[in-house]
């Protein structure tokens, strides 16, 4: 795994949430669970599943399942995952923008997600966006990856991406795209609440000429 210590000192490196913060997976996300609705003869409610979308599938799994059968619907679901949720999952509105603007300043941008490594890699794969990706990590277990990568900025849109940038050390950049709202997210600790990532450039931009002249 490529770390911080292959970067240049100084060097920019912001990471990025996937899901409602990358890419919005609520359609391909609810077609998954249909099927393992379907192929298991257990409800779920897919509809109220996508509005809480962020922690781990299993916590999800919990409300469905019990205990002892949440890890083999688990690996299920993740084994449908590619058939049902990639095709049918775009980016999110100003999502390439900003990863391009990362590339622009001359930093270098950074996948940290909860979601199962090998599907988010496939999602990044088939929208296009040539990025690291470090999966299976959530809330504060993301500061790991933060940490190795030497990331400064840490985007996401659930308080538990909050938790994360600031057990790293990294600044926190919020949307509330997801199912968190924007008074949650500045009450968990964000630095910068944005709308979405449409503003996410010219935040950057700020961000980065500001942090150049406090070098001067």
């Amino acid at each position: 795994m490529t770390s911080r210590t292959d970067r240049a000192p100084g060097a920019l490196t912001v990471g990025f949430d996937l899901d409602m913060t990358l890419i919005d997976s609520r359609p391909g996300i609810h077609a998954c669970y249909l099927e393992l609705s379907a192929r298991t003869g257990t409800y779920i409610d897919a509809d109220l599943a996508i509005t809480r979308l962020g922690p781990p599938l299993e916590e999800e799994l919990k409300h469905w399942f019990p205990a002892d059968h949440v890890a083999p619907m688990a690996t299920l679901y993740r084994e449908l995952y590619p058939a049902y949720a990639i095709e049918a999952t775009p980016a999110m509105p100003g999502a390439r923008e900003a990863v391009a603007a990362v590339r622009a300043a001359g930093g270098r941008p950074l996948v940290v997600t909860a979601k199962y490594e090998p599907n988010a890699k496939l999602h990044m794969k088939h929208l296009g966006f040539d990025v690291v990706v470090v999966g299976n990590l959530w809330a504060e277990q993301k500061a790991q990856a933060l940490r190795e990568y030497g990331a400064g900025v840490y985007v996401g849109d659930h308080t538990g991406d909050v938790r994360g940038a600031r057990t790293a050390g990294a600044l926190s950049v919020a949307v509330p795209t997801g199912p968190c709202d924007a008074a949650e997210l500045r009450a968990a600790g964000a630095d910068v609440v944005l709308d979405d990532l449409n503003g996410f450039p010219d935040w950057l931009a700020a961000h980065a000429g500001g942090a150049a002249q406090g070098a001067v």
